[in-house]
């Protein structure tokens, strides 16, 4: 990974890293505000948990495994910032029709929906960023991008709370559906492609074959550094993802807490802190990755370890009150909460600005595409699926405790992660640059 010319940075790549986030945090909205509408959609349609599992995530999951590829693909070959105008208008349509579906399995389509429009997104912004960003500076600009997410989790499940609370579970998704319009909009009108590779080192631009679609992704997975480091984040996002779509839901069966506060404190305490995280471990790689790049695996790792302690604790903590604010109360097992947030996320931007320098500029959305998949395939679509199942599983032992156990049972699934962040680290040893092998 040789080191980069320092280029300077204007307001316009500062400008399109907040759109990117911005897009981003409301995509993540789409996907998180049905947590909080768990309960109110269970008792409408009168279905199980293992049903609301699959409809917070499997649904979503499938759809977006078999196109994630194709549009990273797309990516590649296409304007992302006409691809990702077209993207986020489409979602919006998709999110109306969520709120308009008179039945659960309309509902499952159109969550379906949600996923095929919202596919070229992120590998498309992985893309772009890393064409605004030298790498010196990329771990902190994807942390800021992907923590745009986790601080619209406040947003999700406070105000999302409050919304469903009040008007419904159905204008919830009208509500979200408003701000992609806008961002359509200045992408078709406004915004102006990077040029690509503009940081990459100039052996990235000769002039290669160009691979097809499989045999592109083929000889990405066949890269045992790439390979290893994809299959750790999709399984961190496995338990990663059950959390919080569950946490919700947890403190309402074990900590007693009204729905409408169960929101707003998962909101609050786990979108604000697992934003400050994400932030302070991308800013934490850069400072440290310019000395020794085994960093980009060595946070991860600190942060898998506190995490994980942090969570185990939170799950098995008892049910008492710390503090009133106001008319809500907070448990004290918050404290914890609090902790496993702030630790959760710092693979993330430390693992994306990885992944960007061991890929060339044409195969970077393809390559952050399939990292993409697996990562919403094991997250999206199994986590939230697979707690559904254990709780309901564990219902006739625990009761109204079985979420409770299930999602601790998950939570174990974080040894597999750290274990394949070692083999990272270990394949990184020989070539580490997958386009090196091309």
């Amino acid at each position: 990974m040789s080191s980069t010319p320092v280029s300077p940075l204007g307001w316009r790549s500062h400008g399109l890293l907040l759109l990117l986030a911005m897009m981003y945090a409301d995509n993540f909205v789409g996907r998180q505000i049905i947590a909080v509408m768990i309960e109110p959609i269970k008792q409408e349609f009168g279905v199980s948990d293992t049903a609301m599992g699959l409809v917070s995530g499997l649904a979503f999951a499938a759809v977006y495994v078999l196109l994630g590829l194709p549009a990273g693909r797309l990516a590649d070959h296409m304007p992302r910032t006409r691809l990702l105008a077209a993207s986020s208008l489409l979602w919006a349509l998709a999110t109306v029709a969520c709120g308009l579906s008179g039945s659960f399995a309309m509902l499952v389509i159109a969550r379906m929906a949600v996923a095929v429009c919202e596919s070229p997104s992120t590998s498309t912004s992985m893309s772009i960023i890393a064409d605004l960003y030298p790498p010196h500076r990329r771990s902190f600009a994807i942390a800021c991008y992907t923590a745009a997410p986790t601080f619209s989790t406040i947003i999700a499940l406070c105000v999302g709370a409050w919304v469903v609370d009040e008007y419904g579970w159905r204008s919830a998704f009208f509500a979200v559906a408003l701000p992609a319009l806008v961002i359509s909009m200045v992408f078709a009108v406004i915004v102006r492609d990077p040029p690509r590779g503009r940081f990459d080192v100039p052996l990235q631009h000769t002039t290669l074959p160009v691979p097809g679609l499989w045999a592109s992704a083929g000889e990405l997975w066949a890269h045992p550094a790439y390979r290893c480091l994809v299959l750790a984040c999709g399984f961190t996002t496995f338990s990663a993802y059950a959390y919080a779509m569950w946490n919700a839901s947890f403190l309402v069966r074990s900590h007693g807490m009204p729905l409408q506060y169960a929101g707003i404190l998962a909101g609050l305490v786990g979108g604000s802190c697992a934003g400050l995280g994400a932030l302070f471990s991308g800013w934490l790689t850069d400072h440290l990755a310019v000395k020794n790049m085994r960093w980009h695996i060595g946070v991860p790792v600190v942060g898998h370890l506190l995490g994980s302690s942090a969570l185990i604790i939170y799950l098995l903590w008892p049910r008492d009150i710390l503090l009133q604010v106001g008319s809500v109360p907070v448990p004290s097992a918050m404290l914890w909460c609090a902790l496993t947030s702030f630790f959760s996320v710092w693979w993330v931007g430390p693992s994306f600005s990885l992944l960007t320098q061991m890929v060339p500029a044409s195969r970077r959305a393809t390559a952050v595409a399939l990292q993409t998949i697996i990562s919403t395939l094991c997250g999206v679509g199994i986590g939230p699926l697979a707690t559904g199942l254990l709780s309901d599983a564990l219902l006739p032992l625990f009761a109204e405790e079985s979420l409770r156990y299930a999602l601790l049972l998950v939570s174990c699934s974080i040894v597999i992660p750290l274990a394949l962040l070692w083999r990272t680290h270990q394949h990184l040893q020989g070539p580490a640059r997958v386009g090196s092998y091309a």
